[in-house]
């Protein structure tokens, strides 16, 4: 019997584009982070995530979900890559990917293309701020609309990723080591 608390999500069911960005080498740490790209959150985010999906829908959107679950080594060697507590949680912490209950993603317009939001995802710099006032209106909008969709389904933000959304009290779930998701080799 499987006692963890991940499910897969599953892209066909929710209407969502997975493209997890630590499967390959574009990423913040130059090379890839997982082995095999498997889209795992906790029950209850994968519930809220189902929800923000009808409602990116119902405006005429859809997710692509860049990031989900990831294992304590996955943040360990994010650490080592940009060891900044303001973007990367320290892995003596616990990162909340590492609980299962966060998920970075946007927004796709009716033809499937992203909205513009400013910068790219993991996009390290102050402009990436969730509230960063110089940009132009329309990203601000873009923003905004992702913004709503994720607070209405259930997920906080925090300041300094316009991508990243995670379950309120993130800190009560625990840390989760699942072992089947492996590291990729150099």
């Amino acid at each position: 019997m499987n006692s963890s608390p991940l499910v897969n999500v599953d892209a066909e069911a929710l209407k969502i584009e997975i493209d997890l960005i630590y499967a390959g080498a574009d990423n913040l740490a130059g090379k890839p982070i997982y082995k095999d790209a498997r889209c795992l959150l906790h029950r209850d985010a994968e519930i809220c995530l189902r929800l923000a999906s009808r409602l990116a829908h119902q405006a005429g959107l859809s997710l692509r979900v860049f990031d989900a679950y990831r294992p304590p080594y996955a943040q360990l060697l994010l650490w080592e890559a940009l060891p900044n507590p303001e973007y990367v949680r320290d892995p003596k912490l616990g990162s909340h990917h590492s609980r299962g209950v966060a998920v970075d993603l946007t927004l796709l317009d009716g033809e499937g293309q992203p909205l513009d939001m400013g910068t790219g995802f993991d996009d390290m710099r102050e402009q990436s701020h969730q509230f960063f006032p110089d940009l132009p209106p329309a990203v601000q909008r873009n923003r905004l609309l992702l913004l709503g969709i994720m607070l209405g389904a259930g997920f906080q933000h925090i300041a300094s990723e316009w991508w990243h959304y995670e379950l309120p009290d993130a800190e009560n779930y625990p840390l989760i080591d699942d072992h089947s998701i492996r590291p990729a080799r150099d």
